[in-house]
């Protein structure tokens, strides 16, 4: 089965930049040969529910692209079923881009990277912005998680892609960092505490000698 992002990202205009450059065919074996990749697999689903933020991609009424970054606590970003992502929309700079090019063009693209495995996903779709459904949003909410809720947000499925990890830079998230500390300030106390123990007992026996 052809796999569903090359029906979409290889435009005629893409294929002939391919030919052009040596590569389409290599890329017409691939797409040829291979799984659909057009739904959320459970080893997509395992690298999604990890991520604390995500690039969503919207096409404005001029035909310009706009790219914006979402945050939240890991996991905010949830699999509804296969073919179905969701996220709460929460308070933001009260610009509505993302929602005003959803009401005129439903295509969008979600760019999932994890710079600390170098992994990223690509998926292709539609979204829609859902508003006043509070079972949806309830559904969507983050438990302990204060920003509040404008919308939902959902995104249908149309096809996956796994980059390679080349020129992607290892980074690490704050939360990353601290656990990674947490281990060596938990050591360094310990150093402290019996370097503070050995002095004090040194200086008592000094002071009774």
């Amino acid at each position: 089965m052809p796999r569903k992002f090359g029906e979409i990202a290889f435009t005629p205009q893409v294929q002939a930049a391919q030919e052009q450059r040596g590569s389409r065919q290599t890329y017409e074996r691939y797409i040829a040969n291979g799984p659909d990749n057009d739904s959320i697999t459970p080893k997509i689903e395992e690298f999604i529910v990890q991520l604390d933020g995500f690039y969503l991609g919207t096409v404005s009424s001029n035909g310009y692209p706009y790219i914006q970054f979402r945050g939240g606590p890991s996991g905010f970003l949830k699999v509804l079923n296969e073919k179905t992502l969701g996220f709460a929309d929460f308070s933001g700079n009260v610009q509505y881009i993302t929602v005003g090019n959803l009401s005129g063009n439903d295509k969008a693209f979600l760019f999932l990277m994890d710079y600390r495995h170098r992994k990223r996903i690509k998926i292709w779709g539609r979204a829609e912005s859902v508003e006043g459904d509070l079972a949806l949003i309830e559904r969507l909410r983050v438990p302990d998680y204060p920003a509040a809720i404008e919308r939902a947000i959902l995104f249908h499925v149309e096809a996956t892609s796994e980059n390679c990890p080349q020129h992607i830079p290892i980074r690490y998230s704050e939360t990353e960092v601290a656990a990674m500390m947490a281990p060596l300030q938990a050591r360094i106390a310990e150093l402290e505490q019996q370097l503070g123990n050995r002095t004090s007992s040194m200086t008592t026996n000094y002071t009774n000698y």
